[in-house]
């Protein structure tokens, strides 16, 4: 469930809610009951690893540098060459 984060611009009280999607927002202060402001924060999502590229996008299934871009190393942005 997501956590928002609000500010009143009366108090200075800045304070986190756990939503869900489907909730109103939060419309007043809970200290002082004014007007309240929702702010945009850092997220949690990290990517950790290697990386999706090196681990499932090339086929190679080794690093960027084994791809000549002629096709002939099996790479899978590589166009297939047809042969006559």
């Amino acid at each position: 469930m997501p956590v928002y984060e609000y500010h009143c611009e009366s108090c200075g009280l800045t304070f986190e809610v756990r939503q869900k999607f489907s909730d109103a927002p939060v419309t007043s202060c809970t200290a002082c009951g004014s007007p309240v402001k929702k702010l945009i924060s850092l997220t949690e999502f990290t990517l950790k690893g290697g990386g999706w590229y090196q681990q499932g996008y090339c086929s190679g299934g080794g690093s960027a540098s084994t791809c000549s871009g002629s096709g002939s190393s099996g790479c899978a942005r590589c166009p297939k060459t047809a042969t006559g």
